[in-house]
């Protein structure tokens, strides 16, 4: 609702700042004048032993020398305890004793309406905590036991339980006096078109209340206690009170945590994958931590974060899913990145989870995870670069424009000015100085510098004369027969069009082979477009299965290159590749290409070398090493053409082709 102005000033007037920063800060006794309205304290919003903050009741303004923050009564409860603004307005107006301006019928009934949801939350939630200590509650308290939640853990967090009936939740909140349209508003029943009567959405569950900023239960989570669930975590649904996407679980415990006190420099809050993971990170110790609720991490979730502190940290499990969980994080971050506001990423070890980690190697573990979290930059740098094959000027360019195109993204100009500056000394740090500039000693083209690459040719212009012409044409011709180089042509090779639809139709050995597949080199540029597709579409979640990815990707305009591959496949009769083979023959397959692949790229790589190493050095030795890798080319060539040959004779599935 919008405030007439001369009741924001009405309020401002009636409640000193210092009041209301008071609640928040110590104020130092040796640089504040009370009698003059002039107060100074270490600033909340960053970490500082010595006071720059200062507050003055007779501005009604606050700002901190130190980090340059400023603002009025609003600002400071907004900014700091992340109040949305008419919360802030409320609150000032309770400490000043004016009563809210009167709204409108609509704004009041719907007001009216949102109050009594919340103590609807209220009453659940105590009725949960209350099934937990019950007789009712004992398996449930068990769990918690065997999980290491001490009572005083559950108690701090409203931990509860849901127990299993269809209607006793709903019997008690309508014993209370709910109504039955205020309890299916509030997500606890499930209702609608085709059920007869609803029913309790939790039953069997440890139930974790979900607080607003103001520590209002807005939503839950359940844990089920029963290995059959269709669902092991169940959060409310989407409803007045509840948006998933704009709400932080533990918010309001760990605001305060990250606070200055006691002489202690402010906390990053540390943004961690689910509740358990928070609780459990609390209980020893940690607790500035906060989690999503079952989503990537949303651009309002990331704003609430830096609302807490200038540069969270996210700290991702283990496993590759969490690694693909942390690059979602680095594109949702990027735009919004602003000078001294920035995020960090800690990777924990492989397999492990914060709850695992502090269990078997105590708190000092998840600390060294904390203190080795790389800042965004490096995570963008090692996520365009590992496993990657720069050797080539193209590739390199590919690399250079794609960083472009991410730094591009940044909307502050100065944060994106440093970030192109940043990637240009990495990219010439990592290529060496040969690479990033010209022979006439100015710097090459790439992230702002001038110019185009020029590689340095050997001596003589060329591979030398003699035998090393003729034996360096050898080499070539046989690498034109194999299919590695085939995909330079309108058509893919038969043995990337086989790895490429055998990920498609079978995405679960992505996951089983991320690292490999990441770092994919392929000839073919349609394949290699689609590639990246695949694993975008795999980082959002968006294939459970070989029919649901080949959907998206046909939405996103693959249609025709996979009907191409799919032609490709079916001519060889390379059956493993496609949606009728079982998983394990699609694995083995994959696993037999994927070796010649790596193993025909790799003898690329040797016979590049040898061939320069001949322009300088054409020795007997360099020589003989050349017709060893031919030879082992053409063992790969004939090793590749008897498993294509099996896929053409053994005529499987029946009736497929």
């Amino acid at each position: 609702m919008r405030f007439p102005p001369s009741f924001l000033d009405e309020i401002r007037e009636r409640v000193p700042i210092s009041t209301v920063i008071g609640t928040r800060v110590s104020f130092d006794r040796k640089k504040t004048n009370a009698s003059k309205g002039d107060y100074w304290a270490c600033c909340p919003f960053h970490g500082e032993k010595s006071p720059s903050f200062h507050c003055e009741d007779r501005k009604g303004r606050y700002h901190c020398f130190g980090c340059g923050v400023t603002g009025d009564h609003f600002r400071f409860l907004t900014e700091l305890e992340g109040l949305s603004f008419p919360e802030a307005v409320t609150r000032i107006a309770d400490m000043a004793g004016v009563p809210m301006p009167v709204m409108d019928a609509e704004q009041q009934k719907r007001e009216e309406k949102r109050g009594t949801l919340y103590d609807v939350m209220e009453l659940a939630a105590g009725f949960f905590e209350d099934q937990l200590q019950a007789s009712v509650g004992a398996k449930a308290r068990s769990y918690l036991r065997d999980r290491g939640l001490s009572a005083q853990t559950q108690a701090e967090f409203r931990i509860g339980y849901a127990p299993e009936g269809r209607n006793i939740l709903k019997e008690y909140l309508a014993s209370k006096g709910a109504t039955r349209e205020q309890i299916e508003a509030c997500g606890m029943v499930v209702h609608g078109e085709g059920i007869a009567v609803s029913y309790d959405r939790f039953r069997d569950r440890i139930m974790f209340p979900i607080t607003d900023s103001r520590n209002r239960v807005i939503a839950f989570g359940g844990r089920a206690m029963s290995p059959d669930a269709p669902a092991k975590y169940l959060n409310s649904p989407e409803t007045e009170l509840f948006h998933k996407g704009r709400v932080l679980y533990n918010m309001v415990r760990a605001r305060r945590a990250c606070q200055a006190q006691h002489g202690e420099e402010a906390k990053p809050v540390i943004a961690v994958e689910g509740y358990m993971d928070v609780i459990a990170l609390a209980q020893a110790g940690f607790n500035e931590v906060v989690a999503p609720l079952g989503t990537a991490l949303t651009e309002e979730q990331m704003a609430l974060l830096w609302r807490i502190s200038p540069e969270p940290v996210l700290c991702f499990d283990g496993d590759q899913a969490g690694l693909r969980a942390a690059y979602r994080a680095v594109d949702t971050g990027l735009p919004n990145l602003q000078p001294g506001k920035s995020l960090a990423f800690a990777l924990l070890p492989d397999g492990k989870d914060p709850d695992d980690l502090v269990k078997e190697q105590g708190p000092s573990a998840f600390r060294t995870v904390l203190q080795d979290a790389k800042p965004l930059a490096e995570m963008l740098w090692m996520r365009e670069t590992a496993g990657g094959n720069f050797e080539t000027p193209e590739r390199r360019a590919e690399l250079d424009a794609r960083m472009r195109t991410h730094v591009a993204r940044i909307k502050d100009e100065s944060v994106k000015h440093y970030y192109s500056q940043h990637m240009r000394e990495k990219s010439q740090s990592f290529f060496g100085p040969k690479w990033g500039r010209q022979n006439n000693g100015k710097q090459a083209g790439g992230f702002g510098g001038k110019g185009n690459f020029q590689p340095q040719r050997g001596k003589g212009g060329g591979f030398g004369g003699g035998f090393g012409n003729a034996a360096s044409t050898k080499a070539s011709d046989s690498l034109t027969r194999s299919a590695i180089v085939k995909g330079g042509s309108s058509a893919p090779s038969l043995r990337e069009a086989t790895i490429v639809l055998t990920l498609i139709n079978h995405p679960p050995l992505i996951d089983e082979n991320f690292e490999t597949v990441a770092t994919l080199e392929l000839s073919h540029a349609g394949l290699t477009a689609l590639h990246a597709a695949v694993l975008d579409v795999m980082a959002s979640h968006l294939a459970e299965d070989g029919k649901a990815m080949r959907k998206t990707l046909n939405e996103s305009g693959f249609a025709e290159l996979l009907d191409e591959l799919e032609l490709v496949v079916r001519r060889a009769r390379l059956w493993p590749a496609t949606l009728l083979a079982a998983e394990d023959d699609a694995r083995e397959a994959l696993k037999q290409a994927m070796h010649l692949h790596l193993r025909a790229r790799t003898l690329h790589k040797e016979l590049r070398a040898v061939e320069e190493a001949l322009t300088t050095e054409a020795s007997a030795e360099v020589f003989a090493r050349l017709i060893d890798i031919q030879s082992e080319i053409r063992k790969t060539d004939a090793t590749e053409a008897l498993i294509e040959g099996f896929g053409q004779s053994s005529g499987r599935p029946p009736g497929g082709f």
